[in-house]
């Protein structure tokens, strides 16, 4: 992809022209309720009832080679339609060829990016923004570029994940991303978040935000959006003296333990090397339990502390705890000076007293003989969905030529944000979250558009830990595949739950259990009864096939008795 700014503009009659014959089906009429329209070479967002207009919508270039241009164009674009276009409408905007184009073109740039990568940016007027946790909050994105200015051959950018989730915009901020990766792959840079996952996009969101924007083409968008996040690195070393990177530390490969265990142990956990994180194959679908890959787990969600050692995560939960002397001990092995991580905000500092309360976007967390440790948080007023809003600042950091290990952190608040229907539950929290099973993280796609289990947001959890119970109901289910193996499945929500809403005087922790049980029998209770109204009419389909083919010759019915049952 080239580099030059140079923009062919399409023609507004062939824009015209497209538009109208992609209102030739039924299926992908327009919402003429909001259209944007073409004036004076600017998109401008104008509300209109007139079937006459149609919505202007993004072209991928002719000659697959995107443009500055076409990057800012897209941008206005996407802040006109957050304002002015239906969410169900977005697909009219952005159609899925420009999502297939850009996350192919994106995804074969980041999988050829080692795990650690190299930010050379060794030029006199060089500097680095670097830019913690966004989740989803596309008009915060935008004020951050305002504020810092946008990639250039002097500007770099080092993302540390979590791009989606918990926001309303999700798409938008990794479409964005993405297109700057394409037109500067040497100057922006995108690292990996534990909301990067199959697990986590579901839990908190963003697999309904793709299933509300793109209809019956979600599916396919979500895994395109899941392919991409596979290939992407995992930390950066800029200019030879700073680390960043998602969560944190890691343990050496040779801590790793061979198998699950099925009670956690305490047992003895040392420090990786960059070596041997250059040797994950970060490829995945969730973070691995076991074998030499748990260090990508370990990086994407371990925690500073400021007790010494390196340490496994209390109960079932991801991650490790590293102490001052870790942070110490990592600096001087790799000849390092500044170590800049994300993953933690407003809510995971809540209450406590040992690291800054994250209110201001950023913490010195560590400071040592040979460095600093900070923690990076670039997401306002976090989170845009759930029971509490903190009314925190983002923040970001600048690092500068010569001296790009002594960081200056600008803070700044909210930008003003339309009002959208969450993707995701209030209640979902992610607090010191109990790892998933195996089996959560596989059923999460089992169900096709027709079937989305948790249209509202996603599956209600509970830590029954906290009333003693180790093994509290699932709302997984494992079933026969007819093939002599198993599949997980989920229970799809009920759409009236008896029982609720709950007395008010009813106190947490039972409160929050009271809920989970009840919408899980509630769930059960609708699948037996949609399941025996489908087996008594698929019986008697059945049936009538049956006999009808056993009265033309064509079958014994004593024989197919005793044969197997036919999965249709």
């Amino acid at each position: 992809m080239r580099d030059s700014p140079v923009v062919e503009s399409s023609k507004i009659g062939d824009a015209l022209i497209d538009g109208a014959q992609s209102m030739s089906n039924d299926d992908d009429m327009l919402d003429v309720e909001h259209v944007l329209r073409f004036e004076n070479g600017m998109n401008v967002a104008q509300e209109s009832l007139s079937p006459s207009c149609f919505q202007q919508f993004l072209l991928w270039p002719p000659d697959d080679c995107i443009t500055l241009e076409w990057v800012q164009d897209m941008m206005s674009t996407f802040e006109h339609v957050s304002q002015k276009v239906l969410p169900s409408a977005f697909c009219n905007i952005v159609r899925t060829i420009l999502v297939d184009k850009l996350t192919d073109a994106a995804s074969s740039i980041l999988c050829e990016e080692p795990n650690c990568v190299e930010v050379d940016c060794e030029g006199e007027d060089s500097r680095v923004i670097v830019v913690g946790d966004i989740h989803g909050q596309f008009h915060d994105l935008l004020s951050l570029f305002k504020h810092a200015g946008v990639p250039s051959e002097s500007q770099f950018y080092v993302f540390n994940g979590n791009y989606v989730g918990k926001g309303a915009w999700g798409i938008e901020v990794l479409l964005v991303l993405l297109a700057w990766k394409v037109l500067m792959p040497h100057r922006i840079y995108l690292l990996c978040g534990n909301h990067e996952s199959r697990y986590y996009t579901g839990r908190y969101g963003f697999e309904n935000e793709v299933w509300t924007k793109y209809g019956k083409q979600g599916e396919y968008v979500y895994n395109k959006f899941l392919e991409c996040f596979k290939v992407l690195p995992l930390a950066s070393v800029i200019a030879n003296c700073v680390y960043t990177t998602h969560g944190g530390f890691f343990r050496s490969k040779h801590s790793a333990p061979s198998r699950k265990p099925k009670h956690r142990k305490t047992q003895r956990v040392d420090l990786g090397s960059l070596a041997e994180l250059s040797e994950v194959k970060r490829a995945r679908i969730g973070s691995p339990y076991e074998g030499p890959n748990i260090l990508l787990t370990d990086i994407l969600w371990s925690k500073p502390s400021k007790r010494n050692g390196l340490r496994e995560n209390a109960g079932r939960k991801y991650g490790l705890w590293w102490g001052p002397d870790c942070t110490e001990a990592f600096l001087k092995r790799h000849n390092l000076k500044l170590i800049i991580r994300s993953h933690e905000g407003p809510d995971a500092r809540a209450g406590q007293d040992d690291f800054g309360n994250m209110m201001i976007g950023y913490s010195l967390d560590h400071d040592v003989e040979s460095g600093k440790l900070y923690t990076l948080f670039s997401a306002p007023d976090y989170p845009q969905f759930g029971q509490k809003r903190y009314n925190n600042e983002g923040a970001y950091a600048i690092l500068q030529s010569p001296d790009f290990a002594s960081p200056s952190f600008f803070s700044f608040k909210a930008a003003e944000r339309p009002t959208v229907d969450p993707y995701v539950d209030s209640d979902a929290d992610e607090m010191d979250l109990p790892a998933p099973s195996s089996s959560q993280i596989a059923s999460t796609s089992a169900f096709c558009a027709s079937q989305r289990p948790y249209p509202g947001g996603s599956r209600p959890i509970f830590d029954f830990s906290l009333l003693g119970i180790d093994n509290g109901p699932s709302w997984s289910v494992e079933l026969g595949d007819g093939l002599g193996g198993t599949q997980v499945m989920q229970v799809p929500r009920a759409p009236v739950v008896e029982g609720l809403p709950l007395p008010p005087n009813i106190q947490e922790p039972h409160r929050s259990a009271y809920k989970y049980l009840f919408e899980l029998v509630g769930a059960l209770k609708h699948v037996v009864v949609t399941r025996v109204r489908i087996m008594a009419h698929g019986w008697f389909v059945v049936s009538r096939v049956l006999l009808f083919r056993n009265q033309a010759g064509f079958l014994n019915f004593r024989r197919l008795r005793t044969g197997p049952v036919c999965q249709h």
